[in-house]
């Protein structure tokens, strides 16, 4: 199943909301020029997981080297509304340490702001 990506503002946040599955290869790939095209805008990216279905190691390695980028480049990545495997999966990894994760991508959008008016 290919991955579905589609973007949207809320104030200076880019909220990038993903359908399907994040796998290791061409989902992958994606997801990272996408992700990384749109931090040359905004330092701020939520990525809203409501609609992803499952994410295999590859997907993880995604996630976490896109959260390195971002903070590399003063930026950050936050999760919102993340549920069943990709929520499972984050919890046995220990990532859910690692990201800020929201129940709504509204919640995430205004950390998000805070995070850039105290930066």
């Amino acid at each position: 199943m290919a991955l579905g990506i589609t973007t949207s503002k809320i104030n200076e946040v880019i909220v990038v909301q993903l359908s399907g599955a994040i796998y290791f290869g061409e989902e992958s790939s994606s997801l990272r020029r996408s992700v990384k095209d749109l931090l040359k805008n905004s330092r701020q990216i939520v990525l809203d997981l409501g609609g992803v279905t499952h994410i295999d190691s590859g997907g993880v390695g995604t996630l976490v080297g896109l959260f390195t980028t971002a903070r590399k480049s003063g930026g950050d990545i936050k999760l919102a509304k993340l549920g069943g495997h990709p929520k499972e999966v984050l919890q046995i990894t220990k990532l859910v340490t690692v990201f800020e994760i929201f129940e709504t991508v509204e919640a995430a959008a205004a950390a998000s702001k805070k995070t850039a008016t105290a930066s």
